[in-house]
């Protein structure tokens, strides 16, 4: 459509244009790092080194393939010509994208990464804070734009040095986009706020307290992409783990990281990283309880070092035709001494072996003999002294010793004396012992067990940094076993007391951040939403002083939006009704009930001629959603189905609802045949 404006008109070709050359940068990019593949491979160098540049060339070639198509910019910073506010960047202008584009390494770029420290100023500077920026431009893009210059469709600048803090048409409209499908990243709008969370420093573990529709989510993966621009090396060293709650959600986000520029980050639950068995059985919620108690790290501790024993003789290692001896008491001084470090039980019990081989390589040393590392490995090899280690610091296997407590209530007794009480230790006894820990039928919770023994043996590999998102809903077992995986790396930590829906969900972040190893981690809350309007907040809010949690009431800047509250006799038509009304208007329809309820919900869809998908095809234009795979997700329209089914299903159904409600960024429909629950 053509602007009555001539000088917008004119602007907008200057824009197009300048989006193809960066069109054609970027395609010589991509050729050009092919080609140093094949260059790369050539290169006359040692072996490791080879490797090494080939690796990295090759990478950086996928990357750029990989990208996925869209504009190359969104944004455009115009810097005032006063260097006192605008430093070395007076007079320069630049256009802000998802990535760096540019004809030539040494050139100017084309286009400036959001990450870029520059590019702070385009998500900074205001009316009370210029720093330096004269002119801020936004570019609006048809939706869905695969990157063609002609999708362009507008533009609008904002004069930041004037003092007036101008309204921006185009960031409305694109946070108020309707979506279809999985989530889409924020670079084009993120928020003040938002910024200073995603440039938080690396050293630093941050807890986020977001309210519905702030962004949290997005703030952790875009934190993400700014550590891996930022710091390469140290984070891709370490490495970068996302974590999410479910498997629909991290479907949900998939599409953010490559959206800018940034592959090859894993992406998993807890329940994947832990994942030494499948999940064959299952425990009520009782013993499930009690299993993500924090008390069971101290029962497997004592379990575990239960099996550390007392020297009962003195040792003899023949060598030729002489024997090498070490006295008992010298044996219990060694044993008793690595205890008292409290070092990963397998570590304890070679440096066990270690101090026995080095009292005998003093005795040699006395003799005047020369103990070469030959004699060293030999004696460590040694069968009395490998049977030594095994009678005083045997081996132990997780499965074995989790096995042995949940069937053995001897066993439990002893190492839960004081710690557990006896219907507690009954709980979580299996009622039907597998013949061998082989053959058992571990359950969720046994495998945070299994993962708590295992680190205690040896600890296990960590990362450089870890999001971790819905971390409310965590158990401090699960804390500990993600302590284990961040112990030198740092953590972004998302979620919503508010929403926290299992057993053991946390009320206050201080507890759960010291499970997770990061006690002084700084708690900063987000109560601003942009994508959840108004009406449906001020609704949620009425839940919250019923939730026991301490969080602010949220507060949304969006005016828009509908909340239709439909009591009715026949729940099941009137959510046919609602669907209805919901395609009549653009974007994704949720249709959220109670779990045992959406299988109905679904048939009554389909005999009524609505086609529909489950919550894992994030495309589908109406999804039945069980409320309890809610969490996360977003929808244009939601239909909330009986909210006292929901309220009433589990033992936090009242947190569950809170969720279910604030799925909608633009219209929500309650249907129910019930009272309300609020």
């Amino acid at each position: 459509m053509t602007s009555p404006d001539p000088a917008l008109n004119r602007s907008l070709t200057r824009e197009r244009i300048y989006h193809d050359t960066c069109r054609a940068a970027l395609a010589a990019m991509v050729a050009g790092a092919e080609e140093q593949v094949v260059i790369g491979e050539d290169v006359s160098a040692s072996g490791a080194d080879a490797e090494v540049l080939g690796y990295r060339l090759r990478s950086q070639a996928k990357e750029l393939r990989e990208l996925p198509r869209g504009p190359l910019f969104f944004g455009k910073l115009e810097f005032g010509r006063d260097a006192g506010a605008a430093g070395g960047h007076a007079g320069q202008s630049y256009h802000i994208g998802r990535l760096r584009i540019t004809e030539h390494p040494s050139a100017p770029p084309l286009v400036v990464d959001w990450r870029a420290p520059v590019s702070r100023a385009f998500y900074q500077a205001g009316a009370g804070d210029p720093q330096g920026v004269a002119v801020r431009r936004r570019f609006g893009w048809a939706p869905g734009s695969q990157g063609d210059s002609t999708d362009l469709t507008g533009l609008e600048d904002e004069y930041i040095g004037t003092g007036h803090e101008p309204d921006s048409r185009i960031l409305v409209s694109e946070i108020e986009r309707p979506r279809v499908g999985p989530m889409r990243d924020i670079a084009a709008t993120i928020q003040p706020e938002q910024d200073d969370l995603v440039r938080g420093d690396l050293g630093l573990s941050v807890c986020v307290q977001g309210a519905p529709g702030t962004g949290k989510t997005a703030v952790g993966l875009h934190r993400a992409a700014y550590l891996l621009y930022t710091h390469p090396q140290r984070i891709r060293r370490g490495g970068l783990l996302i974590l999410g709650p479910n498997r629909t959600f991290l479907s949900y986000i998939s599409e953010v990281l490559p959206a800018l520029g940034e592959t090859g980050v894993r992406q998993s639950t807890v329940g994947d990283e832990i994942a030494r068995h499948p999940v064959r059985g299952e425990d009520d919620e009782r013993a499930a309880v009690v299993k993500h108690d924090a008390r069971m790290a101290e029962v497997l501790r004592r379990a575990l070092h239960a099996n550390i024993g007392s020297p009962a003789d003195s040792l003899a290692v023949p060598d030729g035709s002489y024997r090498w001896r070490v006295p008992l008491d010298t044996l219990r001084r060694i044993v008793d001494g690595v205890r008292a470090e409290e070092p990963p039980y397998a570590v304890g019990r070679e440096r066990v072996r270690t101090r026995v081989v080095r009292h005998m390589q003093e005795q040699a040393e006395r003799r005047g003999e020369t103990a070469t590392n030959a004699w060293l490995q030999k004696i460590s090899r040694a069968r009395p002294v490998g049977a030594y280690v095994d009678a005083v610091w045997p081996r132990v296997r997780p499965e074995e010793l989790v096995a042995r407590l949940l069937t053995d209530a001897d066993a439990l007794a002893a190492a839960a004396e004081g710690i557990l009480g006896a219907d507690e230790q009954k709980a979580i006894l299996w009622v039907k012992p597998p013949r061998s820990w082989k053959s058992a039928r571990w359950s969720a919770a046994d495998l945070v067990l299994l993962d708590e023994v295992a680190g205690l043996i040896e600890h296990p590999e960590g990362y450089g940094h870890l999001v971790i998102d819905e971390a409310q809903d965590l158990s401090p077992m699960e804390c500990r076993a993600i302590a284990r995986r961040a112990a030198f790396g740092s953590l972004t930590v998302l979620g919503d007391l508010a929403q926290g829906t299992t057993p053991w969900a946390a009320r206050e972040w201080g507890e759960l951040l010291g499970h997770l190893g990061k006690p002084d981690a700084a708690v900063v809350p987000l109560t601003t939403g942009f994508r959840v309007p108004r009406a449906v907040v001020e609704l949620a809010n009425r839940l919250l002083g019923r939730l026991d949690v301490a969080v602010p009431p949220a507060q949304s800047l969006r005016g828009d939006g509908e909340l239709r509250v439909h009591p009715t006799s026949d729940v099941l038509s009137a959510t046919v009704d609602a669907v209805r009304g919901a395609l009549t208007h653009e974007g994704s329809v949720g249709v959220i009930a109670a779990d045992g309820d959406a299988v109905r919900v679904r048939e009554a869809l389909g005999a009524a001629g609505i086609a529909t998908e489950g919550p894992g095809e994030l495309g589908a234009r109406v999804a039945v959603v069980p409320a309890g795979l809610a969490k996360g997700l977003e929808y244009d329209h939601v239909v909330a189905v009986e909210p006292a089914a929901v309220a009433e299903a589990e033992a936090r159904g009242l947190h569950r609802l809170y969720v279910v409600l604030t799925r909608a960024v633009s219209r929500l429909d309650v249907v129910h045949a019930r009272p309300l629950p609020w």
